[in-house]
């Protein structure tokens, strides 16, 4: 296993800044935002698609720092019912299948979408209940009209090409726990799969550590070093499902945090286990969204707190 960062984690710095801090505090590979609700300030995916020149300079500063490219991160919502953010957000998916292999890597991490209904309005509608009977026929249609048939072509895509896509489970988004993203890859094949981020996880309820077990082996492609601080008093009074603004982190029910200041290191260590026992050997991605503490100094400190758990070698 190694320890990774999320690029976008140091966004403020320029694509070799941030490689020269990132080398400078023990860090082993990265993953690289190439668009969708990132900026994507440290990769132009025009550009490189474009110039094999460029992909080679773009790889060399990676290696030249003794660093390993893992990941292109393209998160968005694919199947957004607003023209524009679909258009947008499935071209740079796809571009970013095919510039994948051409940087020598075959992960690429997005979301699965969430679509409309069939009123056709321009906003996402997240169906979350089963109760009245339209909320189901909503439901059903969004997976018949829409994830099955774009998942499909998306997958054949990326197993044409020898690409891995892994799928955040993600409230908000169609697939956001175990049933949902199982069922997304009896749709789309085995080229779709995880990308693990508990943080996603701990406020809806459920355990990661039996998630893992339960998607077993050659479902993870990338893993997500995120925690989340769940407030017992207001978990208690309103539950997980929190709409005040994630600012509003002494208020919410929860919140994202630094590693180790939502589950300690024996929760961790667990989870590295797990992830050893279905065979996951990649990456795990520090993805700083804490909001009382900087990048740096959030960074710092889990690379520090993941240093004795990461297993690196095999019996």
């Amino acid at each position: 296993m190694k320890i990774g960062l999320s690029t976008d984690s140091v966004g403020d710095l320029s694509f070799t800044d941030a490689l020269d801090w990132i080398a400078a505090h023990d860090i082993d590979s990265v993953e690289i935002s190439t668009g969708g609700f990132s900026s994507a300030p440290h990769c132009d995916l025009n550009a490189l698609l474009e110039d094999q020149d460029a992909r080679k300079s773009y790889v060399g500063e990676i290696e030249n720092r003794s660093l390993t490219l893992t990941a292109l991160n393209c998160n968005a919502n694919p199947l957004d019912p607003h023209p524009g953010r679909r258009e947008s957000a499935q071209g740079v998916l796809f571009k970013t299948i095919e510039l994948a292999p051409k940087l020598g890597i075959e992960t690429v991490v997005t979301m699965s979408g969430c679509p409309g209904d069939p009123g056709g309005g321009p906003y996402p509608n997240w169906v979350t209940f089963p109760w009245q009977p339209e909320y189901i026929e909503i439901l059903n249609w969004q997976w018949d009209e829409e994830l099955a048939p774009f998942w499909k072509k998306a997958g054949q895509s990326a197993a044409d090409q020898g690409v891995n896509i892994a799928i955040e489970m993600f409230p908000g988004q169609a697939v956001y726990n175990t049933a949902t993203l199982q069922r997304l890859r009896q749709v789309a094949g085995p080229s779709v799969g995880a990308n693990f981020d508990p943080s996603h996880l701990f406020f809806q309820g459920m355990d990661p550590i039996r998630v893992i077990r339960a998607l077993g082996e050659d479902f993870i492609f990338n893993v997500h070093a995120k925690d989340t601080y769940l407030d017992p008093h207001e978990m208690a009074l309103n539950g997980g499902i929190d709409t005040r603004t994630m600012d509003r982190v002494a208020e919410r029910a929860w919140g994202y945090r630094t590693l180790g200041h939502g589950h300690g290191e024996t929760w961790w260590r667990q989870f590295v286990s797990a992830l050893r026992m279905v065979g996951y050997d990649g990456p795990l991605s520090i993805e700083h969204e804490d909001p009382l503490m900087s990048p740096q100094e959030g960074i710092i400190k889990s690379v520090e707190f993941l240093k004795p758990i990461v297993m690196r070698t095999h019996p």
